[in-house]
């Protein structure tokens, strides 16, 4: 650190902003620390087929996974195909998918997806992002979350803890999820977009909580602009990183 010639003090400099070529750097950089951290990261949610993970992804929102996987046996058991989804009594499907919350929306959208289906596309989940998104209760995120699992198509998935993380990262400013889906599109490889998402989903589950982060037990910290913004103690970090899917739905 320099000294000031009057005072002899030291004298903080400013940092420097960071270029976009440098924002690609540590992007990639954390990605790859995160890959060496979960190389077992996937999607939570069970599944079998395109039209399982469609269903599974609507009963999602606003419910953790481990709640639906608990609730998708003996949905999918009654419902194996399109067509049983859209002839199907609501009543009895709102009281399967009851405890997932919302359940009389979520029984809209899939009765809904299901009758979309029958009628445009042969009872088959389309495998293009753009059909995908005319169907009832379908928006980007769970469209993208169908195309990177069920097709093997890279998506990026923003979800609550998607977010909070690249803000936090530095890696963008931006709130609404379709431009952060394309700001980060653009630091990360396309091929590797899907992984990404579940790392970073991953991550945000088990150590970079909304309310108090572990940074003290954090692979990134010396890559993250926000180190700090939780403990940093390591003892006191290592007691808030969860081993498992967010119970709560921060």
């Amino acid at each position: 650190m320099a000294e000031s010639k009057t005072s002899g003090k030291p004298v903080k400099r400013a940092k420097k902003p960071e270029t976009r070529l440098g924002l690609v750097r540590r992007a990639r950089q954390m990605d790859r620390v995160l890959a060496e951290t979960y190389p077992d990261a996937h999607c939570e949610l069970d599944f079998t087929n395109p039209l399982e993970l469609l269903v599974a992804t609507i009963l999602s929102a606003q419910c953790t996974d481990k709640r639906v996987n608990l609730v998708t046996p003996a949905l999918f058991a009654k419902y194996p195909t399109a067509e049983d989804y859209a002839g199907a009594d609501r009543a009895e499907l709102e009281e399967l998918i009851r405890s997932t919350g919302f359940y009389r929306a979520k029984a809209n959208s899939i009765l809904g997806m299901a009758q979309a289906l029958c009628e445009r596309y042969g009872g088959e989940v389309p495998g293009k992002l753009k059909d995908l998104v005319t169907l009832p209760g379908v928006g980007r995120k769970t469209a993208n979350v169908v195309l990177g699992n069920a097709f093997g198509v890279p998506g990026i998935t923003v979800d609550t803890h998607f977010q909070r993380l690249v803000r936090r990262f530095g890696w963008t400013e931006e709130t609404d999820p379709v431009k952060i889906e394309h700001v980060v599109g653009a630091l990360i490889p396309k091929r590797d977009w899907t992984m990404a998402s579940h790392r970073l989903i991953w991550h945000g589950r088990r150590i970079c909580h909304a309310r108090k982060p572990a940074c003290g037990a954090c692979p990134l910290a010396t890559l993250c602009p926000s180190y700090g913004t939780g403990p940093t103690d390591p003892v006191q970090a290592a007691k808030l990183v969860r081993s498992g899917p967010s119970p709560d739905f921060s």
